[in-house]
């Protein structure tokens, strides 16, 4: 499981574990299914009048993604770029076709292929710029999908409150204040759940998502660059060194924190020559 994840999850139910256990006198008003269904109803019902069928069936698999702790093989990808530019500046192609089997990165080797196929470089730089608009378009819809949901859940919470307040309406004659508060905590507790949905699950998954997509597309602009200098015949050394400065983190682009050398003493003037 993603570690961060891991912590987010826990953190949220032991806030729930000290909201419910400690700032209530009975944990039981804070279980109700009716409240629940109206929710989780409400917001799935919205969902599938908003999206296709299929697109609302990956939501699982989604969360799936978010759960899972996800690799890149960035320095590998580094690695084998560099090593398949050295047999191409070589003129190896029998290497470079060999070598191309074991690539596992489906876009890396789609570029290196179009490469040894001597592909003009600019239909090569177009198509995988396509391919990169193509996974951000269609990752950010997946995004969306949760912030929609998102903003689902604390309407039906405010719908299932009017509900519960058209009961209390009607138990307001009786005078048993016992009833009244029960049911006004009923009430309240819907959108107590669509809030809680929309900010512990249906938002974090969505930013996830969108930062899971910055970071894939950081590897495939680092591809699409080693590609543009497979291209161009440039040393494997260079391409090592730029590849990596896209994963290289600086804090400060021109102050590292350490305190500036001293300066060095000026020399006293030479004397002049007597005559």
């Amino acid at each position: 499981m993603n570690p961060s994840t891991l912590i987010g999850i826990v953190a949220s139910f032991l806030l729930l574990g000290i909201v419910v256990f400690f700032a209530a006198e009975d944990p039981r008003l804070y279980v109700d299914w009716p409240s629940l269904g109206i929710v989780l109803g409400g917001t799935l019902a919205a969902t599938f009048l908003s999206y296709p069928l299929k697109e609302v069936l990956r939501v699982f698999g989604l969360i799936a993604t978010v759960l899972r702790n996800e690799r890149t093989y960035i320095k590998n990808d580094i690695d084998e770029l560099v090593r398949i530019s050295k047999l191409w500046i070589n003129d190896d192609l029998h290497a470079v076709e060999k070598a191309l089997e074991s690539v596992t990165n489906p876009f890396l080797r789609t570029g290196v292929q179009l490469v040894i196929d001597q592909t003009p470089e600019e239909d090569i730089l177009d198509l995988l710029q396509w391919r990169i608009l193509q996974l951000r378009a269609r990752e950010a819809a997946e995004a969306q999908l949760f912030r929609v949901m998102a903003s689902f859940a604390p309407a039906f919470g405010m719908i299932g409150t009017l509900v519960g307040l058209i009961n209390l309406m009607g138990v307001l004659g009786g005078g048993n204040m016992q009833i009244i508060g029960q049911q006004l905590a009923v009430a309240l507790m819907t959108t107590f759940y669509g809030i809680l949905l929309a900010n512990l699950l249906f938002k974090p998954v969505a930013v996830k998502l969108e930062r899971r997509t910055e970071q894939r597309v950081v590897l495939m602009n680092m591809v699409l660059q080693g590609i543009s200098m497979m291209c161009e015949r440039r040393s494997p050394a260079l391409m090592r060194e730029t590849l990596k400065s896209f994963i290289v983190q600086f804090d400060d682009e021109i102050f590292d924190g350490r305190k500036p050398a001293a300066k060095a003493k000026a020399l006293p003037p030479r004397p002049g020559k007597e005559g």
